[in-house]
């Protein structure tokens, strides 16, 4: 009998052992409804939108100083993209949601609503068909709001994750997108405009 309680005690010690180690060693992924995971969906879009924007201006532009902003937001951007959507794969979640831009802030934005410095469709149809100075101030602005609102979501996320490659990621966006504002205010002024 006493063997018998003794096996049945190292068995079920394994049976715990192996369980614990199959709990430790599974990564823990953020899940659907995170902020780790709105913020890689939301952003992705808000990043896309600005990429398309970079890449018209830098097709547009005479100026040598824009060329050089709106290339190095389009790739810079593009390549935050393809890391956000490479996060989501890895974590099992789809790249998109049902749930509403900025639910996961706690401040979902309304039916019809943009994003924080999003352009709407007039602002960009406007853009579009601008030219010279006038293509290069509405860019630079359009482009300050819009770095401003991505700023304010990458806040959200760093006073939400404890996860350390999406603060890494967030951190690096909020440095360029503040580096950028000051570059653009400088275009600004330079062009005898205002934010």
């Amino acid at each position: 009998m006493a063997a018998f309680v003794a096996i049945l005690v190292g068995v079920l010690a394994l049976a715990v052992g192996f369980g614990t180690g199959v709990f430790v060693a599974e990564p823990r992924h953020p899940r659907d409804a995170s902020a780790e995971a709105g913020f890689a969906r939301d952003m992705s879009n808000h990043h896309g939108q600005a990429v398309s924007m970079a890449i018209e201006e830098y097709q547009a532009t005479a100026d040598p100083a824009l060329r050089q902003i709106a290339v190095d937001m389009a790739l810079t951007q593009q390549g935050q993209i393809g890391i956000m959507q490479t996060w989501l794969r890895t974590w099992g979640l789809e790249a998109n949601s049902g749930d509403r831009p900025m639910a996961w802030m706690g401040t979902p934005v309304a039916e019809g609503e943009l994003m924080p410095g999003m352009a709407n469709e007039a602002e960009r149809t406007k853009l579009r068909h601008a030219s010279g100075r006038e293509k290069d101030i509405l860019f630079c602005q359009l482009m300050l709001r819009h770095h401003l609102g991505g700023i304010h979501m990458v806040d959200g996320v760093l006073s939400r994750t404890q996860d350390e490659q999406v603060r890494e990621l967030a951190q690096s966006m909020k440095d360029a997108q503040q580096f950028e504002v000051g570059a653009l205010r400088k275009r600004l002024t330079a062009l005898g405009a205002t934010p």
